[in-house]
């Protein structure tokens, strides 16, 4: 089966695969893009990475992740902000070196709630705070910070943004080239305002990546763990799809799954099972100006 010509294939997917291995499996399945994780990358060296995605011909759709600033002023925070201007000057780096469409798209993540608090409105407001100190550095190195709210399970440990509001919420004092948000579908399919936040961000050219895969139940010990292949789920991605195409996207679409079994298979055997889901799920139109 021929990939479609949008799809990509996010490290995270196929995580036991080293970034060669990655590089060499999608490529050989016919997949024009994936999207990089900064582990592997700092494994390799960011140099050879570059490198090598650019010897592999492929696009890379976005680098995985940046966030973690909700702490309070002092060391820990500044050393998180600091973390983050070098993802930035990776993403940058990374973007150059792939295939022409490549997206210089770093994807946040906010972070949880401190050890031994409690305040949640607070650490948004970190979070605000963090984004209007990194945001002239990205749009000095041509970068969007993507916001992806997470489900609101993840509140407490990972992101104290949980919705697509909330998402663009704080993007909006910021260009939509600088600041955009992730329509990730395992983590707002269940927001009964997803459709029209999904408009409100495609009327602010605030989509700056759509990434898929479905919502299992019932949810593992490691609640990571509980995404799946599109289709295997409760996730409705005709209804999601339809709204992100409507907003004129016109990025690639990224399969990000975190799974116990499918990171157990073989990546190329991976690879192929998300090409046929993905064909058979996400009815996105291919672009003239995708290559």
């Amino acid at each position: 089966m021929t990939a479609h010509p949008r799809l990509s294939i996010n490290q995270a997917t196929i995580k036991h695969a080293s970034l060669a291995d990655a590089l060499r499996t999608t490529a050989d399945a016919g997949v024009g893009a994936i999207g990089l994780w900064r582990e592997p990358v700092a494994e390799a060296g960011l140099d050879t990475a570059a490198r090598m995605l650019a010897d592999s011909g492929l696009r890379m759709s976005s680098l995985c992740r940046g966030g973690f600033f909700t702490s309070k002023e002092g060391p820990a925070r500044r050393a998180a902000l600091d973390e983050n201007r070098r993802a930035i000057e990776e993403t940058a780096a990374l973007a150059a070196a792939g295939a022409p469409g490549s997206a210089a798209v770093l994807v946040l993540v906010a972070g949880g709630l401190p050890d031994g608090s409690v305040d949640i409105a607070g650490a948004r407001t970190r979070v605000a705070e963090a984004l209007a100190e990194l945001e002239p550095e990205a749009r000095a190195a041509g970068v969007t910070l993507a916001i992806e709210p997470l489900h609101p399970m993840y509140a407490a440990d990972r992101a104290v943004v949980s919705t697509l509001r909330q998402a663009l919420d704080l993007a909006e004092p910021f260009a939509p080239s600088s600041v955009g948000v992730v329509v990730d579908t395992f983590h707002i399919w269940w927001d009964p305002d997803v459709l029209p936040q999904i408009a409100r961000a495609g009327a602010a050219g605030r989509i700056a990546s759509y990434q898929v895969c479905d919502f299992l139940t019932p949810i593992p010990a490691d609640a990571l763990l509980a995404r799946g292949m599109m289709g295997d789920g409760h996730v409705d991605f005709g209804s999601l799809t339809a709204a992100v195409q409507a907003t004129g996207y016109a990025g690639d679409v990224e399969v990000e799954i975190f799974n116990a079994e499918i990171w157990a298979a073989e990546p190329a055997e991976v690879v192929a099972r998300t090409v046929e889901a993905f064909e058979r799920t996400i009815a996105i139109e291919p672009l003239s100006t995708t290559v």
